[in-house]
């Protein structure tokens, strides 16, 4: 680390770099969020589905975050727990509009918050009820009792109504992801001992 980056730190001038794991089934929208995150300079006009995952970056005022952009395609899936030691938040991804796959994203979560690796941890978890624009679209509170997010009570949630594709809804998941990380501290800290 060179001297300007230790002053920059000292000063509280360096963004602090958060590690996000952005999880959802396939098509739910999770890469034009992340993609809608990103300056309008590095925004990608193509969106294709994520084969594996992909790595993105963006900064807000007080954060510099690396989101892993994990596929929700069935074959794919099995790959997220293997970044849950690395992620300091997780932001999930829901289809809105998809009420049959609701119950396989209810299952998928159930499975992500037993996981060993997230289960005794205080992790932040931002859900994104995307597709809001369409007709078939549930409510933001319907998605919360269709996933049973009421009976989270160990870790800070908290769900937004949104557009990914008119950026709706993303900044206020957005702040309020932040304010989590930089009110919390380190988000990895384990609950076991408490």
């Amino acid at each position: 680390m060179g001297l300007f980056d230790k002053l920059a730190g000292w000063l509280g001038l360096k963004k602090k770099e958060v590690h996000v794991l952005c999880l959802g089934l396939d098509n739910s929208g999770k890469t034009t969020i992340i993609n809608k995150l990103k300056p309008s300079n590095a925004q990608t006009q193509d969106i294709v589905p994520t084969i594996g995952f992909s790595i993105e970056k963006f900064k807000t005022s007080s954060l510099s975050f690396t989101v892993f952009d994990m596929s929700g395609q069935g074959r794919y899936r099995n790959l997220w727990e293997h970044y849950y030691k690395e992620g300091q938040a997780i932001i999930f991804v829901i289809d809105s509009s998809d009420k049959l796959r609701m119950v396989v994203a209810k299952e998928e979560l159930d499975t992500l918050l037993n996981h060993p690796d997230i289960k005794h941890r205080r992790i932040p978890i931002l859900f994104f009820a995307n597709k809001m624009d369409l007709r078939d679209a549930v409510s933001s509170v319907k998605v919360s009792q269709l996933l049973s997010l009421e009976n989270i009570k160990d870790k800070p949630w908290h769900i937004c109504a949104s557009d990914a594709l008119k950026g709706e809804g993303l900044q206020e998941g957005v702040d309020w992801l932040q304010d989590q990380i930089t009110q919390s501290g380190p988000s990895n800290e384990d609950m076991r001992g408490q």
